[in-house]
Order: C-alpha cells, then sequence, then structure tokens
C-alpha cells in the first residue's frame, strides 16, 4: 500500500507498526509560508547547511533531543540508514561552530519526499533545516511534501490535512516523476545558491 509509514510505541520497543491516518499533512512545496522573521533569520546565516554528512547522527537526535519519548525505536533507526546507504534516505543538517544543533531526515520515493523527523538543539535547527529542504526540493522538481500528522509547529509554514484518497491520487502521479534530490550539488554543498533561488521565486510570485 502507498503512503504507509512505520511507527512503533516507544525507543525500546522493538515491534514496528504501519499507519495510514484518514487525513495526511502536507507542506505545499511552492507555496511553503516563510515569515518575515524566517526571511531575518536566513539573513543572519546563523547555521552552516549541508546534506547527508551526519544521516545516523540525525536521526539518533531526532529520536532522543529534547524528547521523553519516541516512536523512533532502533529498528526504525537502523532500516532507515540502510535506506540512507542505497540513497533513497536524506537528511539535512545545520551545524553551529561545527557542532550539529538541528537537522530533518525523510524518505524521496520518484517526486515524494516523506518527511519523517526532524529536531533542535537550539533556536530555529529545525526550520532553517525545514526550509533548506523544502528549497531543494523545490529546485529539484518535487511535487509533494509529506509531514504525516499535522501540529502546531508545522502550521506556520503551511502545512494543512487533505483527505487520505487524495494523498493517493497525487501521490500515485509524484512516484512516477524522474527527479533526484541529488542532481542539484553535492552532499556538502553550501545550499545559499539553491536557497536565494528559491526565495527570490517566491518573492516574485508574491
Amino acid at each position: 500500500m502507498l503512503g504507509i509509514f512505520p511507527m512503533s510505541d516507544s525507543r525500546t520497543n522493538k515491534k514496528i507498526f504501519f499507519v495510514d491516518p484518514k487525513f495526511r499533512a502536507i507542506i505545499p512545496i511552492s507555496n511553503f509560508r516563510i515569515s518575515k522573521s524566517l526571511l531575518r533569520l536566513v539573513k543572519k546565516k546563523p547555521f552552516e547547511i549541508t546534506m547527508n554528512r551526519a544521516f545516523s547522527d540525525v536521526i539518533k537526535s531526532c529520536a532522543t533531543i529534547n524528547r521523553t519519548e519516541t516512536w523512533i525505536n532502533k529498528e526504525i533507526e537502523s532500516l532507515f540508514i540502510s535506506l540512507h546507504e542505497n540513497k533513497y534516505a536524506h537528511s539535512i543538517e545545520c551545524w553551529q561552530k561545527k557542532k550539529l544543533v538541528g537537522g530533518i531526515y525523510g524518505l524521496a520515493i520518484g517526486g515524494a519526499f516523506f518527511a519523517e523527523s526532524m529536531f533542535s538543539s537550539v533556536s530555529n535547527g529545525s526550520k532553517l533545516a525545514l526550509l533548506n529542504l523544502v528549497a531543494r526540493l523545490w529546485k529539484t522538481g518535487f511535487k509533494i511534501l509529506d509531514v504525516q500528522f499535522l501540529n502546531d509547529h508545522l502550521l506556520q509554514f503551511g502545512a494543512h490535512e487533505i483527505s487520505k484518497e487524495e494523498f493517493q491520487i497525487n501521490l500515485k502521479k509524484a512516484i512516477q516523476l524522474e527527479v533526484d534530490i541529488l542532481s542539484f550539488g553535492g552532499a556538502d554543498e553550501d545550499f545559499s545558491d539553491c536557497l536565494s533561488t528559491f526565495l527570490q521565486a517566491k518573492i516574485e510570485i508574491s
């Protein structure tokens, strides 16, 4: 079945179950909502942004940092590391003084990206990781950014719910696309050009 995603009841629980909710949260890539405060933050360039430099550290941080409990057990962590090694799963990292302080990871299939989780150990780390992910997805032609469940944090970026049926229809089309998240630059590329192009396009549209 298309679009289901794995979860567990806790970090130490070895069992994995798959979820197929009636409503799915997505963030529209071309209509990603950027606040004035986020734009000001981008101009300050508080972080170095990279891709796939520290995937295993990102997923482990998503499971452990600022959380008392998590759905990412060690089995899911291991599976996604394997997917990453086979170039299906990817991460965006935020670095400050050479320390990993924020990030997001997920799975890319065709023109759909399934964002699994993100973390931040300093203010705005996850926001800028998400923004840079969206910029790269936009640049490389992705059509769907799935974020699974809606919450207040994601609402500020334009996230909204669609029905499972609508999600399935859109997903079937998106996964047929021959796009590659790695087609724009290398893993440790400076994201500034990609982000600048995306922001300029947003300004021109608005």
